[in-house]
């Protein structure tokens, strides 16, 4: 079964009958929304004077494979008990229809679904289909039939929504495999919508209500928010509440958070001490909106990093709030870099990331990302990361060439910016002699030297800096995401105190002083950062994890890891793996997503606060899912 929309179908010979199962391949033309008119809609059973009609709708859809026109207008005579037409204007513009098995009278198979171009992305095959089983539920139809293949998640979306409007469950089995076909054609698995099941089965079946089942989205996502969101099209769960490690939907199902909010969420979801401490400051009218406004909050919060982060570390930096995001950190310190040295060129390196802004985008290797701008990103030069060529090419060989080479036609650069772990990049871990190289390099050539530690700082390396374990000492070091503590939003540019060089107001931004973020900032580093103990337990939970993938890497070809501390990567040499295990672990509830420049990586971030029995059970999921697509 599917929809006629912009699909395939597929023919199967069932019962003697020539039966064709389309499937649609747009999940926004298949929620249950509101027709521009409802009212303008009408249902009704066909008539013979129909088939032409729906035949040309079926026709239209180009890509399908059709019967004779005389099919569907036998159709019309013959299934018309079982078939609903919807009308606009007194005009065909969609259909569905099935028939009542033989075998299994309570049961109704759903044979076909079209709708017209022009209403397309309104919902009416869910309507369509409510209508239907409206009309046959009092003829004592108990259950719904109807195959889908198993990567079509659209239809999976459009019967699971059905199940749950109608408060009933949803039950899939295997059903055709593709050498039971004569033709090239997919895997086929039946779909029961019902209480229970219409037929004892020996194969592989697998509950779905309680598993993978998404929350059917109300249509502003659809028709309001832009096409832009991502997240949204691979978790399409709507998310309520969250707790710790815990996310929860609108429907009471609770998902593991191994995404840790891109790495915004260090210290999980609703952290109840700086839960606390921020509901006192709302309640007690606490400064909200400062500017760079001297405040209280603010002030708490320098102290308390100067005092806990700063000194014991023996860095003696510059605090900048440059705006709420990291992308305003890493706008900043290009801007910074090339006020105080006079140059222009900015050195990044193969699959960085650092933002969506013109200048992080231009030190960004992400192509896709990068096209979005419009316009040519220039000032930047690309050098190979670490182990870019496997080893086989010596560090920074070719860098230095240039720079010596007066024909080189290369001009010195302001700076180097560089992670030290890649986090979009693919989890590429610098090690800590080429990071001290390039320090080094940096310091001989008077290059400033510019770490961005928005997603790899904060502890997710253990460390609070993800630098520290190299020992270097950066001109400028860019913070965000979980500096805030809480998940508010908050930057920080750091610098060495002989760079400030910013006259008043040079460079600024309305919301570079959130207090709520200074408040929960500051929670966050008194209670877990001053002393050891959080740093030993992030390095300790990330051995756990390493140990649990090196052992599940020794059972598959094509499969390694890598990472360091709570970032940790299953790493597939066929990337279309790594897609479906994130996918088979949303089904089994648990948030992880994909990195790399093939998107060939399964990617944790899990909030470091995660519990050990909580990692253990999503390294389950994890090697559960690795076990179905690789074996």
């Amino acid at each position: 079964m599917g929809v006629f929309d912009t699909n395939f179908a597929r023919h199967v010979k069932c019962q003697g009958h020539l039966v064709t199962f389309m499937f649609a391949m747009k999940p926004a033309q298949l929620r249950a929304t509101t027709v521009t008119a409802p009212d303008a809609v009408k249902f009704r059973k066909p008539k013979i004077s129909d088939g032409v009609r729906l035949w040309e709708i079926a026709r239209d859809s180009k890509v399908l494979d059709l019967n004779s026109s005389y099919s569907y207008v036998l159709w019309c005579r013959d299934f018309a008990a079982t078939s609903v037409v919807s009308d606009v204007d007194s005009r065909a513009v969609g259909f569905v229809t099935g028939y009542t098995r033989q075998d299994s009278p309570t049961t109704f198979f759903v044979w076909q679904v079209a709708v017209d171009a022009d209403q397309r992305g309104k919902g009416l095959a869910g309507r369509m289909l409510n209508e239907l089983l409206d009309r046959l539920t009092p003829q004592g139809i108990t259950h719904l039939e109807t195959t889908i293949s198993p990567d079509n998640e659209a239809s999976i979306a459009l019967f699971t929504a059905l199940a749950r409007t109608r408060g009933t469950d949803i039950r899939k089995t295997d059903l055709f495999a593709p050498d039971d076909f004569p033709d090239s054609h997919e895997a086929e698995e039946l779909y029961t919508v019902g209480p229970a099941a219409v037929r004892a089965s020996e194969r592989n079946t697998q509950y779905m209500t309680d598993k993978t089942e998404t929350t059917e989205k109300p249509d502003v996502f659809e028709t309001i928010e832009s096409g832009v969101r991502s997240y949204s099209r691979q978790w399409p769960a709507v998310f309520k509440t969250a707790k710790n490690s815990t996310l929860t939907d609108e429907n009471g199902r609770d998902y593991l958070d191994f995404f840790g909010g891109a790495g915004a969420l260090n210290y999980g979801h609703n952290n109840q001490i700086m839960q606390d401490a921020l509901v006192d400051y709302i309640t007690s009218d606490g400064i909200t909106h400062g500017l760079d406004m001297s405040t209280v909050a603010k002030r708490e919060f320098l102290e308390s990093f100067k005092k806990n982060i700063l000194e014991p570390r023996g860095l003696d930096y510059k605090v900048q709030f440059p705006g709420p995001t990291g992308t305003n950190a890493v706008e900043a310190a290009l801007k910074l870099a090339r006020k105080v040295t006079g140059r222009e060129s900015i050195i990044n390196f193969t699959n960085a990331f650092h933002g969506m802004t013109l200048g992080a985008l231009a030190v960004t290797g992400n192509s896709m990302k990068r096209a979005g701008a419009g316009i040519p990103l220039v000032h930047s030069t690309p050098m190979p990361y670490d182990n870019y060529f496997g080893g086989v090419t010596e560090d920074f060989q070719w860098f230095e060439r240039v720079l010596d080479d007066s024909g080189s036609g290369f001009n010195r650069p302001a700076a180097v910016i560089v992670e030290t772990i890649q986090g979009e990049g693919g989890i590429n871990v610098a090690r800590p002699e080429w990071l001290r190289a390039l320090s080094d390099l940096c310091s001989r050539r008077d290059i400033l030297l510019i770490v961005d530690d928005v997603q790899m700082g904060c502890g997710r390396t253990g460390q609070f800096f993800s630098f520290e374990d190299s020992g270097i000492t950066p001109d400028i070091v860019t913070l965000s995401k979980s500096i805030g503590g809480y998940g508010m939003p908050m930057a920080l540019t750091l610098f060495k105190p002989e760079l400030d060089v910013w006259g008043p107001g040079e460079h600024n931004g309305t919301f570079r002083g959130f207090n709520p973020g200074f408040v929960t900032s500051k929670v966050a580093i008194d209670h877990y950062w001053s002393d050891d103990k959080f740093e030993k337990e992030i390095l300790a939970k990330g051995e756990h994890i390493r140990d649990r993938f090196i052992a599940l890497c020794a059972k598959y070809d094509g499969v390694s890891t890598r990472g360091r501390g709570m970032v940790q990567a299953l790493v597939f040499e066929d990337a279309e793996q790594a897609g479906k295990v994130a996918k088979l672990a949303y089904d089994e509830h648990l948030l992880v997503e994909t990195a790399g420049p093939k998107d060939e990586v399964v990617k944790l971030l899990p909030p470091l606060t995660t519990t050990i029995e909580e990692l253990d059970r999503g390294l389950d999921i994890l090697e559960a899912a690795t076990a179905k697509v690789c074996s």
